[in-house]
């Protein structure tokens, strides 16, 4: 049975959604383990889940492995994420195809980063250049999608400025985007300001603020290297302090994360999307769970 679509969810809620993001193991072992903390995971009700995506497509096969695990447990709607790296349009075309064949209505829909060792974004031989184009392309190919797309509140890495990163939001949703989902940010004032900023310019469609649970410094600098997002100097000192106890560094990442949450449903968001990185441990801390209290 094909699955609910997202934008459906978000328009009919009764309360803010919950939402998490996994990623495809390497391994065997991986996958057990992801299954395990999925089940954890399960018992907190999310409304919906998402996998990640390989560059180039050197995890589709894992990504569908994934979705179709999480299918079996119980979960949905399950979003696979899709990027326009290393595919032409007509794998593109052959992979929305796939996506919808199994069952899937709602796509991630990225440009995606350059492959490991590049600097810049290339587009693959007859391949897309821009996430507004594969929008386009998946909804031409299957108006049944349902198109979630990217925001960055801390404007990406390669717009020119911030009026022009929002501008190209709306491009994205113009081609069919159905909802946003932010890069993380630990500090909420920058999501409040990137809603206001988009609403500035008629944007309305819901916009979901996606948190990564900080519990460890070196973790936490890799990650906001790669998508060049700031990070709060008391939280970098606390979790400095908590140093290889990898306990203190969870109770440093459950304490900011349940904080972020419980303001964030103050202001009565659409939802929060957790990028959980494949484990449980925070979005099960008691602090976290009694914020949705679902």
């Amino acid at each position: 049975m094909p699955d609910e679509r997202i934008s459906d969810l978000l328009r009919d809620r009764k309360k803010p959604l919950l939402s998490y993001e996994f990623f495809p193991p390497k391994d065997a072992k991986g996958m057990d383990l992801l299954r395990k903390e999925a089940e954890n995971l399960f018992t907190t009700n999310p409304d919906f889940v998402t996998c990640t995506y390989g560059a180039g497509g050197s995890t589709r096969e894992k990504t569908f492995e994934v979705c179709d695990m999480l299918k079996e447990m119980g979960f949905g709607p399950i979003m696979p994420h899709l990027t326009c790296v290393g595919s032409s349009k007509k794998e593109l075309e052959d992979i929305a195809d796939e996506i919808f064949d199994r069952g899937f209505r709602n796509i991630m829909s990225l440009r995606g980063d350059p492959p490991k060792g590049e600097t810049s974004f290339k587009a693959a031989k007859d391949g897309l250049s821009y996430s507004a184009e594969l929008v386009q392309l998946l909804k031409s190919r299957h108006s049944q999608f349902c198109c979630g797309v990217a925001g960055f509140p801390e404007t990406h890495p390669d717009a020119d400025s911030p009026d022009s990163d929002i501008m190209y939001l709306e491009e994205k949703l113009d081609a069919g985007g159905d909802f946003v989902t932010t890069q993380l940010f630990f500090e909420n004032k920058l999501y409040y300001d990137y809603v206001f900023r988009c609403n500035a310019m008629d944007i309305n469609v819901p916009i979901l603020p996606g948190l990564l649970p900080a519990t460890s410094l070196k973790q936490i600098k890799r990650i906001t290297s790669l998508c060049q997002a700031s990070f709060p100097e008391s939280l970098a000192e606390k979790l400095k302090e908590a140093g290889d106890d990898a306990r203190a560094g969870t109770l440093v990442g459950i304490d900011w994360t349940a904080d972020q949450i419980s303001d964030l449903l103050s202001k009565n968001v659409p939802g929060v999307h957790l990028y959980v990185l494949n484990r449980a441990k925070v979005a099960l801390a008691p602090a976290v769970k009694n914020c949705f209290a679902r």
